[in-house]
């Protein structure tokens, strides 16, 4: 996170509603934020919390700000990019992402088992490792990748258990 502006907002212009709605919209422009993100973003730029809040609820009233879709597109671009499960569940609740928003999101992506295999074919190759060395070294990609030890036991092999 940004630190906080060095040169503090007006007190007029930090507490209207029109000021941070315009300052919203702005960063809206730019990407699409999941709603507690915006709220930091524009508490960092020198708003009053409660308008803030205010004026996240009126974009969330009227769908320009959606949790749902945002977490649904976040799963499905971290997920093409070979990330696991775990990992895009842990930057979810950083960004404030209700957890059985995360949960949906996770159940409509796509089939982790496989995306853990296809990652570790694209990264080691084809052939599947045959020593517990090699073995233990791409469960530790995949884990860091944030696959569970049953996706990584099935991109493996079933004779691997990375809790040993």
């Amino acid at each position: 996170m940004r630190p906080p502006r060095k040169t503090p907002l007006d007190p007029d212009k930090a507490a209207s509603p029109t000021a941070a709605h315009a300052a919203a919209v702005e960063q809206l422009a730019r990407r699409d934020f999941a709603s507690g993100e915006l709220r930091d973003k524009l508490e960092d730029k020198g708003y009053e919390r409660e308008t803030v809040a205010a004026v996240v609820a009126d974009l969330v009233a009227e769908g320009v700000v959606n949790d749902e879709r945002y977490a649904s597109n976040y799963v499905a671009y971290h997920a093409g990019r070979g990330q696991g499960p775990q990992r895009i569940r842990q930057d979810l609740r950083g960004l404030g992402i209700d957890a059985a928003l995360i949960e949906a999101a996770l159940e409509s992506g796509p089939d982790f088992r496989v995306l853990a295999r296809q990652v570790r074919v694209r990264k080691f190759g084809a052939e599947p490792p045959q020593e517990w060395p090699e073995k233990a070294r791409q469960a530790r990609f995949l884990q860091y990748r944030g696959f569970s030890s049953d996706h990584i036991r099935f991109a493996i092999g079933p004779d691997f258990d990375p809790e040993e």
